[in-house]
């Protein structure tokens, strides 16, 4: 029996790691998909568990070999999953998440049709931008184009299956967690 491919989208600062980290810490059947960049590792990242950290050239290779399910450049970095590992995975009947933006989400939902997507949309703008402020990780150049960014990401939400508004965490990740059951008793019942 093959596994669930679950495909989780969000702007910047909506909070879409923050609700994976939790969903994953209570639901051990699913695993996390570690996606490759070329982006620096921010603080308190570690290779392989984050990200797979590596530099433009290696990327580009693995790139021209096929070795993505999807790739994306995003915020001047690249980005991509391993389609081999994807494959490999929902083989051995294990349910993955990916997380990746509306880019590669489409990518994957043309390879995998039957994957779930599903959307993280803050409660508004202003709150997505009280958020990146918050982190102190960017200037007020970089935060200005991460919210043009993010306007520009917020209209593809309706090519998802599911919608989420984290305006309340544990609302939110509540949300999230029905969203994994239901689809997990469909499944079942196919």
């Amino acid at each position: 029996m093959s596994g669930l491919l679950f495909v989780i989208t969000a702007p910047s600062g909506a909070g879409k790691s923050s609700l994976i980290d939790a969903l994953l810490a209570e639901d051990r059947r699913l695993k996390l998909s570690v996606s490759y960049t070329t982006r620096a590792p921010r603080p308190g990242e570690a290779n392989g568990r984050e990200y797979h950290f590596v530099d433009g050239q290696r990327f580009l290779a693995m790139l021209e070999r096929g070795e993505f399910l999807e790739s994306a450049e995003v915020h001047g970095n690249r980005y991509g999953t391993s389609e081999a590992v994807i494959r490999e995975a929902l083989a051995r009947g294990e349910d993955l998440v990916l997380e990746i933006d509306w880019q590669g989400a489409r990518q994957v939902r043309r390879l995998y049709p039957a994957c779930v997507g599903v959307f993280i949309l803050p409660p508004e703008v202003a709150e997505l931008e009280r958020r990146m402020r918050a982190r102190g990780q960017d200037s007020d150049a970089v935060i200005k184009r991460r919210l043009a960014s993010a306007e520009e990401e917020i209209s593809h939400a309706p090519e998802f299956d599911y919608v989420i508004i984290n305006k309340d965490f544990d609302v939110a990740k509540k949300d999230l967690q029905a969203i994994i059951r239901v689809e997990r008793l469909r499944k079942a019942r196919a």
